[in-house]
């Protein structure tokens, strides 16, 4: 059999229904063998960042490793970003990358670069395959890796010699990946030091979005009763009008949670990822700390630990549930959660202006609870993470570990395609969405249907205002656009153009109904 076949098979065993990517001479026997496959669908897009983009949105929402494809030289360095961003959100990928043959990788050559030292720096593993009947192993081997806590991407390079070789035809089964929890002493000791607390206060991040657990960590919270706020990424974990919920932190200014946090006399911090906002930005006084994750805490001077409990995070929290939890409900002083809310711009108002808030709230209003929202990076993320309120947690899918623009429009592809019932909006501006606007193309090819919704200021917002509040001047944030709606129709896709919020309304709940992709252009002022 020859080895992509066996490849091909590997990725099979591994449930693999859809890979990303381009093809390139390195890839052929490949792409050739992928061919063959009635399970998996080659999905060729226009660019390898929109690839890796698809394949890390598909993994955080599948809960289980996208898989993207390149070439050699170009093509891989074109997946670095993607696979970057994947790195630092943790989310399960498996790269798979062509590569010159061996007889001309000890010298200069065409379009030879040493990828998988490249890749080194953002994969939990990266590897050459160098035997071909490895290639069993190295499969089973790197999806395993993908999906173990902290999930990341990996890299499989398979040189373009290795490709045709003859091999038997095996494969490496799947299996689950065992899970553990806390010994009861340490269960029992960690009950004891919250009953001791006066004024504890739960920070939930993005480990929780990793596992379905939601029920126990509600039962959690409704057991202890203590103000709970999350990171950006676990924005959905309670409802909106949940009592305890004071909502999201982690913002470079203005964050109003924070003090609720230095009012407290221990935190109690699930599934928090170092990456999402380092303790040092919001633990300035030292408070105690109690980590509860999949894996140990790091070492940090402004994340004193009293206690951790180190496994499964549904079993962990299963198991702390029995124990007895004193309620220990205290209100965080000056109103902070009218406060937060007023800061946030968390309610509708009767007669909005035509702004991204209000933008937000009409689609907060209409989202259901499958709704998912993919945000782009910008100034309208940052919005977007203080006042959108989705209905259910991993419903909101933002790059923000590496905050890599461009993420949205090819992560919705890769949303539709985990999701295919789920209603998907994507929300970029215009900075973003040009980066990888030929995507669309690949959406209409594969009958896809969701909402893309352009903000446009013709400018890097986020950067002027850092521009004007550092140097007092706009220097190179601002640039030209095309013309969205003819953009959008020569890609045969339907395009609105609402001039006020009303209008943004209709034109969106009518697109919510009909079952075909649409862009919406929302013209801000520059």
């Amino acid at each position: 059999m020859k080895a992509t076949d066996v490849l091909v098979k590997c990725l099979e065993e591994e449930g693999v229904q859809y890979i990303f990517g381009i093809m390139g001479k390195e890839t052929l026997d490949f792409i050739d063998s992928l061919s063959k496959s009635k399970q998996i669908q080659f999905v060729n897009v226009r660019h390898e960042q929109g690839a890796a983009f698809m394949a890390d949105v598909y993994g955080r929402l599948s809960q289980k490793p996208g898989v993207c494809l390149a070439t050699l030289g170009p093509g891989a360095t074109n997946l670095l970003t993607g696979i970057a961003s994947a790195a630092l959100d943790h989310s399960p990928v498996v790269a798979i990358t062509g590569q010159a043959g061996f007889e001309r990788q000890h010298k200069e050559s065409h379009q030879y670069i040493q990828i998988v030292k490249m890749y080194e720096q953002v994969t939990k593993w990266s590897i050459q395959i160098k035997d071909s009947q490895s290639i069993p192993e190295i499969i089973r081997k790197a999806f395993r890796f993908a999906t173990m806590e902290k999930p990341g991407p990996v890299l499989i390079e398979l040189p373009e010699n290795l490709a045709a070789q003859m091999i038997p035809n095996s494969s490496i089964p799947a299996a689950p990946i065992p899970k553990s929890i806390p010994i009861i002493e340490l269960l029992q000791e960690t009950a004891s030091l919250i009953n001791q607390s006066l004024k504890p206060f739960i920070i939930v991040g993005n480990g929780v979005c990793r596992e379905p657990m939601k029920d126990e960590l509600r039962i959690f919270i409704d057991k202890l009763l203590a103000p709970v706020v999350h990171s950006f990424k676990a924005k959905g974990i309670l409802p909106k009008n949940h009592p305890q919920n004071y909502y999201t932190f982690g913002f470079n200014e203005r964050d109003e949670v924070l003090k609720g946090i230095e009012e407290s006399d221990l935190l109690i911090v699930i599934g928090f990822d170092f990456v999402e906002r380092l303790p040092k930005e919001w633990n300035k006084k030292k408070r105690p700390v109690i980590h509860i994750a999949a894996v140990p805490a790091e070492i940090d001077e402004y994340y004193p630990l009293k206690m951790e409990l180190v496994g499964n995070l549904e079993q962990t929290l299963q198991a702390l549930n029995k124990l007895e939890i004193f309620p220990r409900t205290w209100v965080p002083s000056e109103n902070l959660k009218e406060r937060i809310e007023q800061a946030y711009q968390l309610q509708e108002g009767i007669n909005e202006s035509f702004s991204i808030i209000s933008i937000l709230h009409k689609i907060e209003k209409l989202a259901s609870e499958r709704t998912i929202i993919i945000s782009d990076v910008g100034a309208h993320k940052v919005s977007i993470a203080r006042t959108y309120q989705p209905k259910q947690p991993n419903r909101l899918i933002m790059s923000n570990g590496l905050a890599a623009m461009g993420i949205a429009l090819p992560g919705a592809i890769g949303a539709k395609l985990a999701c295919p019932n789920a209603p998907v909006i994507c929300i970029t501006g215009d900075g973003g969405a040009l980066m990888n606007f030929a995507e669309i193309e690949t959406a209409t090819r594969l009958g896809l249907s969701f909402i893309i919704i352009i903000l446009n200021d013709a400018k890097l917002k986020l950067e002027e205002e850092m521009m004007m509040k550092t140097f007092h001047n706009r220097y190179g944030t601002a640039f030209g656009n095309p013309d969205f709606m003819k953009l959008a129709n020569s890609f045969h896709i339907k395009g609105l153009k609402p001039v006020n919020i009303g209008e943004f309304e209709k034109m969106l709940t009518e697109a919510q109904l009909k079952n075909e992709l649409t862009l919406i252009e929302i013209q801000l002022d520059t």
